[in-house]
């Protein structure tokens, strides 16, 4: 049974594609914006994989110092933190305010589950206009093991003192959602452009388009339990 609704922030809620003009202008191409995320969770996971912890924002520096070397383009250190001081500025997916306005309306608990550091986290929600709308804001850095390490996820369990079946990722990532259902978690996939569920593993039982239908699924389903 869902008592907790843990949301992914970067993609899943936050809409990253403001950040494609910026990297046309800054190395060329705004393609590069997708190259550099994926490097940067690159940087992370190898640093989770190897025992050499990698939080998000130095990930991201350092990501983006890798893209414009390659790319031959000299970047300023300011340059570099200028950018990715941008991911604090980023704007929700249309659907998501109306979407999180509905979940509050439920006896269900609304929290953040992000590899953000915490303090850009908060930014980030409240840029955005929703931070209001969850009970509280996790982030792995506080464990210092980053989504899908299990850790990220028991974090929020433990937190409300209930079970990992309890708790219910909702992420757009394919590799959160597994990390997710590993570790007990239920999960919903939502499926933005681009983005498909890995076939390997366990299986998501809610993969939608976008973070409306997601929770309309999640309300419907908290209702009929109830009415059982």
């Amino acid at each position: 049974m869902t008592r907790v609704v843990a949301f992914d922030v970067n993609e899943t809620l936050l809409d990253l594609s403001a950040l494609d003009r910026p990297f046309e202008k800054l190395l060329g191409s705004s393609v590069l914006r997708t190259q550099w995320f994926a490097l940067m969770l690159q940087l992370s996971f190898v640093g989770g994989l190897t025992g050499s912890y990698v939080d998000f924002s130095t990930a991201q520096r350092a990501a983006l110092r890798m893209l414009a070397r390659r790319e031959g383009v000299r970047l300023t250190e300011e340059q570099v933190q200028q950018t990715v001081d941008l991911m604090s500025s980023l704007p929700p997916h249309p659907e998501v305010p109306g979407a999180l306005r509905r979940l509050a309306d439920t006896d269900l608990y609304v929290v953040a589950l992000t590899n953000s550091l915490e303090a850009v986290a908060e930014a980030q929600l409240r840029h955005a206009g929703i931070r209001d709308a969850f009970d509280r804001v996790f982030s792995a850095d506080s464990v210092r093991r980053l989504k899908p390490a299990p850790e990220p996820y028991l974090s929020v369990a433990q937190a409300f003192r209930v079970s990992p079946g309890d708790v219910r990722l909702v992420a757009a990532h394919a590799w959160d959602v597994t990390g997710a259902l590993h570790v007990g978690c239920q999960a919903a996939f939502v499926r933005r452009p681009g983005k498909v569920p890995s076939p390997l593993g366990p299986q998501p039982d809610i993969v939608e388009p976008d973070v409306a239908v997601v929770v309309d699924c999640i309300i419907k389903a908290a209702a009929s339990r109830q009415d059982d």
